[in-house]
């Protein structure tokens, strides 16, 4: 009797893409793929309290899902990599951080 426009998620796909993209730039020291995947968790509570008010209407709930995923493994490579930065930072040290001949001097100790 009554049929429902059925209709798309809001930032369903921008949470796919933001999820991929913290992915893809966990290497950039860690920062920018943070930054993308809490963007992601962010649209993606929104988005999900949209879905459950009403279910039936939307359609594309698992890009939300796949995005929310794919946000949080981007989030933890991307700790990890900034862990393994403040790691290798305080085992070599700054100022060998500058100087490329002092950097091969202190991996060198530790052969």
């Amino acid at each position: 009797m009554f049929e429902f426009e059925e209709r798309t998620l809001p930032n369903a796909n921008t949470v796919l893409v933001l999820g991929i993209l913290s992915i893809l730039t966990y290497c950039c020291y860690g920062i920018p793929g943070i930054l993308l995947g809490v963007a992601g968790l962010i649209l993606h509570k929104k988005d999900k309290e949209l879905y459950l008010s009403n279910p039936s209407v939307y359609s594309n709930y698992s890009n939300l899902n796949t995005g929310f995923v794919l946000a949080i493994i981007g989030i933890i490579l991307s700790v990890i990599c900034l862990l393994l930065m403040y790691w290798f930072i305080s085992l070599i040290g700054w100022d060998a951080m500058q100087d490329p001949e002092l950097m091969r001097e202190r991996i060198e100790q530790f052969e």
